[in-house]
């Protein structure tokens, strides 16, 4: 049985959280993937910040893979249709940066976030969309741009056309309420999903301000971890 980890959101604004977060995991023995956001919300480029690209270097020679996560995060003015609206319902506040994407704009995009990644030495294989949002149909707009897997809440796909369903366990500590249903969420998950072959940890930058997050966290991954070993995304390439 397979374990993948990562971390979302990695950028310079949320460097001492994503800290925070790779220290808990590698306390766990995990070596989580890091998922970079190259410009957040378009006012802090990776490029610009030598704190954050020597920390995010030195977590890569430790074996950490990088992997695009959108080129801002945040949706930037964009109109969303009605079946945008509806798909994205519960899951963002305005952070879908590829929701409303056809697949020649998502191409755009991750070309211009792997040349960015590339060009300061880090060897991106893959791309997730903000939110695990985007359209089904765009999705060979990321093939196009290079990018060798992708992933949404239910699977990873790889520009193969191979799919495998990997559930992922994740928290919201955006408000009490959502914070305290995603602590029931990832005890459910524990009970009804622990013996599924692959399954993902998706830990996020503000799971740690709510203590009750920040506890259900420490507890999963201490379950998870003690039932199966954490892998790359670059093991399921093969």
């Amino acid at each position: 049985m397979t374990l993948l980890v990562s971390i979302h959101d990695v950028a310079p604004p949320n460097l001492a959280a994503a800290q925070r977060l790779w220290k808990l995991c590698r306390d766990a023995g995990v070596v989580p993937a890091l998922l970079v956001v190259p410009d957040w919300h378009g006012t802090a480029p990776i490029e610009r910040d030598a704190a954050f690209l020597s920390w995010l270097r030195g977590a890569a020679s430790e074996g950490a893979e990088i992997i695009l996560h959108g080129e801002r995060h945040d949706e930037a003015g964009r109109s969303r249709a009605l079946s945008d609206e509806i798909r994205a319902a519960g899951r963002t506040a305005r952070e879908g940066e590829c929701l409303t994407l056809d697949a020649a704009e998502l191409e755009a995009l991750v070309t211009r976030g792997l040349v960015r990644l590339r060009a300061l030495g880090f060897d991106a294989q893959g791309f997730v969309p903000p939110a695990w949002l985007m359209r089904q149909d765009a999705r060979r707009g990321i093939y196009a741009a290079g990018a060798r897997l992708t992933e949404d809440e239910t699977a990873i796909y790889f520009a193969s056309g191979h799919r495998i369903a990997a559930p992922a366990l994740r928290w919201s500590a955006r408000t009490p309420f959502r914070a305290r249903a995603s602590v029931l969420v990832a005890e459910g998950r524990w009970r009804l999903r622990r013996h599924t072959p692959v399954m993902r940890i998706a830990l996020h930058p503000g799971d740690l301000r709510h203590p009750a997050v920040a506890a259900s966290v420490a507890r999963e991954m201490a379950r998870w971890t003690a039932l199966r070993s954490a892998e790359p995304y670059a093991s399921l390439l093969a």
